[in-house]
């Protein structure tokens, strides 16, 4: 959105004198889908005129509105949604999550402003939508509900007298939902970059020895495959506890710090090719998995469990995460194990490619601070 956009609002002049606008009508549009796992996705459309009355969004009260002071307002917009949309199945809260106003839509030509939404409800139960926005300021706002269970559409209307309804949705099954998580699992493994260069930092030197101050070929197949199996355990074990507790809330670390932490851990590990410090990496592997799996627990948080299936959702990401990881191995390992008796690999390939780990990790530190 180009910042010389600017909005005026129809009758906006009018917004300024200690009483109820009087637009033509106050409508807000809500348009989600949910599926078999009980994710829904949605947006939900606001006038600016409506939120001006809300949060305020015209800061220097000049009738009009700039792009800025709309943005600038995000944080309080994003909060009062979240006040006023609140829904639920089977009694169980789902977790709502409002991005950020990034579009408007013309609805009567009016201004309206789009905010997308996403959240994790229980698979199955009648879902209850409870909706109050506006109706203090304006009695006669309405709000109109288009959703979907992925085969039809219902609509509904709400108003200042009906501010909540129950809606029979497709229900979802508990097999479907193990299925996705684990997907999640396996797609967040491939694409969390700084994971897959911490366990390349660690395979690295996981097929030679160090003797002599210097990295030489293990010579056994069975003796890499066995510190191979060390290092993956120890890394699937620490994060499998730290993922479990942080999802379920026994544990609220600082995703800052977090975050800064798997960094350092990347950066360790690398270091620790070129200037070996640590060569029991198994130990290493478990203190630093413990932040990663913190990490991941910060994805998941981010996904939403259903209510009703944490556990299982818990342990069918994690499973994913392990099929991702074993995938990468099954990939990297081989090479690696082809490559140990080369000059290039032990003079090359370990301390320029840690070199580089080293540098991203750096940079990533200091993205973080």
């Amino acid at each position: 959105m180009q910042q010389w956009l600017k909005i005026s609002l129809i009758g906006l002049s009018f917004l300024f004198a200690n009483t109820v606008v009087a637009h033509q009508l106050s409508t807000s549009y809500i348009i989600a889908e949910m599926d078999n796992t009980g994710r829904i996705n949605g947006e939900w459309q606001l006038s600016l005129t409506d939120l001006e009355l809300a949060v305020g969004l015209d800061l220097n009260a000049n009738g009009e509105l700039t792009w800025g002071e709309v943005t600038s307002r995000q944080a309080e917009i994003a909060s009062y949604l979240a006040e006023n949309l609140l829904l639920s199945r089977d009694d169980l809260s789902c977790n709502l999550r409002f991005e950020v106003v990034d579009r408007l839509q013309d609805h009567a030509n009016e201004a309206f402003a789009v905010t997308d939404f996403s959240g994790q409800c229980a698979i199955s139960g009648s879902l209850n939508v409870k909706y109050n926005a506006i109706f203090a300021l304006d009695s006669s706002h309405e709000m109109v509900l288009n959703i979907g269970d992925g085969n039809n559409m219902h609509s509904f209307v709400l108003d200042d007298n009906t501010r909540q309804i129950d809606l029979d949705l497709k229900e979802g099954s508990w097999q479907t939902t193990f299925t996705q998580f684990v997907y999640q699992g396996v797609i967040h493994i491939w694409i969390g970059i700084d994971h897959i260069l911490f366990l390349l930092a660690l395979l690295l030197p996981a097929v030679l020895q160090r003797r002599n101050n210097q990295w030489q070929a293990i010579t056994s197949v069975k003796t890499i495959l066995t510190n191979t199996v060390w290092i993956i355990s120890a890394f699937t074990l620490a994060h499998s506890l730290t993922l479990t507790a942080t999802a379920l809330g026994w544990l609220t670390p600082s995703s800052r710090w977090v975050e800064l932490g798997i960094a350092i851990s990347v950066l360790f590990a690398a270091l620790n090719n070129i200037w070996p410090v640590v060569l029991r990496l198994a130990w290493l592997t478990f203190a630093f998995g413990l932040l990663h799996g913190m990490g991941f627990a910060g994805v998941l948080g981010e996904l939403g469990l259903p209510a009703d299936q944490q556990l299982l959702s818990i342990l069918a990401f994690n499973l994913g995460v392990e099929i991702g990881q074993l995938a990468i191995l099954a990939i990297l390992l081989p090479v690696l194990i082809l490559l140990r008796n080369t000059k290039l690999y032990s003079k090359g390939i370990i301390p320029v490619g840690s070199l580089l780990i080293a540098i991203m990790a750096v940079q990533w530190s200091i993205e973080r601070w």
